[in-house]
Parts: structure tokens; C-alpha cells; sequence
């Protein structure tokens, strides 16, 4: 029937899926850029302005210093006031802070650079476009640099899962996360932050941990290391996901033959050596905060930031201001779902069971544990490779019913393209037409009505 080939195309052609989905985030988002621009003719707004200044800084300017940048891009004087102070306030080092990582410039560098060099090529031959780093054409390689690193992300998910489960079950998985959660709107509305790299760091991780498995040399244990470091220099938080190869570590050694000691012996041995690899990893974070703080060791935010005493652990996932599982309930489903993991492999439900403690740990420690104006709770995104793994485990009990495995997945997703829109709609200015998604009506119900009530604007009625 034709439902049913339509059902199983996902399974013929995942990777080409994936990519074509890569593609059209690509085009929407680049028409975006020209049909609907930003007021301030800015492409990089928000946290990522603080992501973006490091790379403009270190290509043009060769240092960390951003005042010069800061000024350009709010466009703002030493005597413009309105919270801009800190701009022309130098820290004793005589540079000016920055509260975000240096992972995600390094991540949008590849393909600055080559804009770079097309535009200096351009001015040779007469095309007059400001080579300074700070047009729309450079701003625009972290969104689409962005888009593609989601993309490989949910690739990389994807992959990971296809160790341990079916293709039936690692695509349809991947999909439902990928669109039923937060991690849609930063693949394609909001690629300039730090979550569509996190989400490639990470995924690169799992999926080279899962498909290692068969090793267990120290050279292995390194690159373990590095990627967890690597994930770490995106966002600081996902230092935990050193855990990955420590607790992997400890298992083998529990399982192993031999003396005690030596067993430990060599656990030690495997975690020292994937500890100092993520520590290379991390060096350039080091360096800029050595050259900003005159320390390598910093929080930015300063010591309030972390309630370490204090976490939300309840209003992180249940409440209705960005809670994880209010939210994006699949991600609920999830979590729920980790348990089926343990039956497969020991060693990744151990992992992604303290993974994501150690992230929701962190995430309700944060003083603003709802993470500004995010669409959801967005700092778990860099949990998506294990929301996935979950998932699988949940969906694999359907497995031989790919109806009901694919309407659930269309369900899922359609609640939270509806949601996104309620959300864009407010955002965009039209509250009279949109309530934010807060409250049992506004998290609720109202992304049902809010479509029609914009039709019924759109044509006058």
C-alpha cells in the first residue's frame, strides 16, 4: 500500500533523509535572511553576539580583546549608557569580558575563513564588500555552519543508535527528537547558538564510544577524552561527558579477570590518559580566559551563578517556564526509556543514566535554571544522543507495527511545530493573537487555536 511505503522511505534512505533535511533548513533559513531580516540588520543576536565576537576578533584582530567588537555590533558609544557600560569597563587584564565559550567560533571557523578569502578575492577584481568581518555575509556562516552541525548531530544520534537498535527504530527515534523537541528550533530559527554545536560534539562522542566498543587501547581512551573535551569547549557544562569513558572504565575493570589491584591499576591508567586528552582539548578555552581573567581557570558568570546548595530539580523538568518534560514531553518518553538500555548493554545505560543526572544536576543549579528566552529547556539539548538511545528503547517494543510507530512520532512532532509556532507568533509581536506558552492554557491549548486565529488575520475574517 502506499502508506506503507511511505511509512518505511524513512528506513530506505535515512542518511539521504537527514541530509535533505539539512538542506531545507539551509534554503528556509537563508531565505529568512533575505526576506526577513532583522531590524538591526544583525544576523547574530543574543548569546551569540558573545560566541561570534571571538571569532571576528581572533581572524581580524589576532587577539581576545572585544570592546571594538562589542561597540560595532550593539553599536554603542562610551557614553551610550543603557546597560552597555561593561563595554568600555575593562577587566584588570585590560580586556573585556565574555560569559560564553570559544567552542562554537571554533566550530563556525571553516567556513568563515573560506568567506574570508572570497571576499578578499572579490575586492581584487573591483567588488567592493567591506573586508572587516562584520557583514551579514560573514555573520550568516554561523547559521549555516550551525544548521550543518545539528544536522551531523542527528546524523551522528542516529548512527549511534543504529548499534544497539534497528534502523526502523534509530531513524524514527531520530526524527521524534530531532523535530519533537527543542533541538528544531536551534537546527534552523536560532542556529547561531551554542546548541546546534553541542548537539555535534556530543553526538560525536556517543557515536564513536558505541562504535569502538571492541577496543579497549589506550589510544581509544584518548580520542574518548578529546571529543568529551571537545564537548566541554562548546558549552562548559558538558565536561560531565568525561563520564562516558570513566564509568566505561570502571566497568570493564569490575568484569575483568586478575588481581584487584591491577584491575584498578589499569581503570586509572584509562581514565588519567581520556582526563589529560579533554584538558588538550580544552587549552584554547584556557588561553582566552588566561588572556581575559588573567586566570585559566574561571566562571565567568561569577560565583551567584551556580546554586550548587539550591537546584531546581523539580521546576527544571516539570515546570510550566521551560520545563524539559512540560515542554517537549517526548523527551519525557525518553528518559522513561533509558531503563531499556540496561538489557542491551550495560555500559551504555550506566553512562547515560549519569550523563543525564549530571545534567540535570547542572542545569537546575544554574541561577536561571529556565535559560533566559529559550524555546524550551535548551540546555539539555546536548543530551539529545542519549534522548535518542531512550527513545529507540521505547519504540523498539512496537517495532513490528511501523503504523503506529510512525503516527506516534507524526504526533509528537505535529504538538511541537504547533507549539513552536504559538511561540514565533508571540515572539514576533502579535500577542494579541498568541499567548506565550505558559499555564495550562497557554502550554496547553492555545497552539491549537493560535493557526486559526492567524488565518483568520491574514484574510480579514
Amino acid at each position: 500500500m502506499m502508506l506503507d511505503r511511505l511509512i518505511a522511505l524513512p528506513e530506505r534512505r535515512p542518511g539521504g533523509l537527514i541530509a535533505a533535511i539539512g538542506l531545507v533548513f539551509c534554503l528556509a533559513y537563508g531565505a529568512s535572511l533575505v526576506w526577513l531580516p532583522k531590524p538591526s540588520g544583525r544576523i547574530v543576536v543574543g548569546d551569540a553576539v558573545h560566541l561570534y565576537v571571538y571569532l571576528r576578533s581572533v581572524v581580524f584582530d589576532g587577539d581576545v580583546n572585544f570592546q571594538n567588537e562589542y561597540a560595532r555590533l550593539y553599536n554603542v558609544q562610551p557614553t551610550s549608557g543603557s546597560g552597555f557600560e561593561w563595554v568600555f569597563t575593562p577587566l584588570p587584564t585590560g580586556h573585556v569580558r565574555n560569559l560564553m565559550p570559544i567552542g562554537p567560533a571554533i566550530v563556525w571557523a571553516p567556513l568563515y575563513l573560506l568567506v574570508t578569502l572570497v571576499v578578499a578575492a572579490l575586492r581584487l577584481v573591483g567588488v567592493d564588500y567591506p573586508l572587516d568581518g562584520y557583514g551579514r555575509l560573514f555573520q550568516a556562516t554561523a547559521g549555516f555552519t550551525g544548521i550543518a552541525a545539528a544536522t551531523g548531530g542527528a546524523y551522528l544520534a542516529y548512527r549511534a543508535a543504529t548499534r544497539l537498535f534497528s534502523v526502523r527504530c534509530a531513524i524514527w527515534s531520530t526524527l521524534a527528537m530531532w523535530f519533537g523537541s527543542s533541538a528544531l528550533y536551534y537546527s534552523v530559527i536560532s542556529p547561531t547558538y551554542s546548541h546546534a554545536p553541542s548537539m555535534l560534539a556530543t553526538g560525536l562522542l556517543v557515536w564513536h564510544w558505541l562504535r569502538t566498543r571492541n577496543r579497549a587501547d589506550l589510544a581509544r581512551y584518548a580520542q574518548l577524552g578529546g571529543l568529551a573535551g571537545f564537548a566541554a569547549l562548546v558549552r562548559w557544562q558538558d565536561a560531565t561527558w568525561l563520564l562516558v569513558p570513566a564509568l566505561e572504565a570502571v566497568i570493564d575493570a569490575a568484569g575483568a579477570q586478575g588481581p584487584a589491584s591491577r584491575r584498578a591499576g589499569r581503570a586509572a591508567v584509562r581514565i588519567a590518559v581520556a582526563a589529560a586528552a579533554a584538558a588538550l582539548v580544552f587549552t584554547p578555552q584556557m588561553a582566552a580566559w588566561n588572556a581575559i581573567y588573567g586566570s585559566p581557570l574561571v566562571l565567568p558568570q561569577g560565583e551567584g551563578f551556580m546554586r550548587w546548595g539550591e537546584p531546581a530539580l523539580a521546576a527544571v523538568l516539570l515546570s510550566d517556564w521551560h520545563g524539559l518534560f512540560t515542554w517537549t514531553p517526548v523527551v519525557a518518553v525518553a528518559v522513561a526509556g533509558i531503563s531499556g538500555l540496561w538489557p542491551r548493554d550495560r555500559s551504555s545505560g550506566v553512562a547515560a543514566v549519569a550523563v543525564l543526572i549530571s545534567a540535570w544536576y547542572v542545569n537546575a543549579a544554574v541561577a536561571d535554571w529556565w535559560a533566559g528566552e529559550a524555546f524550551g529547556s535548551r540546555r539539555f539539548l546536548s543530551c539529545f544522543p542519549f534522548f535518542v538511545l531512550g527513545l529507540c528503547a521505547v519504540i523498539a517494543r512496537w517495532e513490528q507495527r511501523p503504523r503506529l510507530v510512525a503516527g506516534l512520532v507524526v504526533l509528537a512532532v505535529a504538538l511541537n511545530v504547533l507549539l513552536l509556532f504559538q511561540y514565533q507568533v508571540f515572539m514576533k509581536g502579535w500577542r494579541d493573537l498568541s499567548p506565550y506558552p505558559r499555564g495550562w492554557y497557554g502550554l496547553g491549548l492555545a497552539r491549537f487555536w493560535v493557526p486559526l486565529r492567524v488565518l483568520a488575520r491574514w484574510f480579514g475574517l
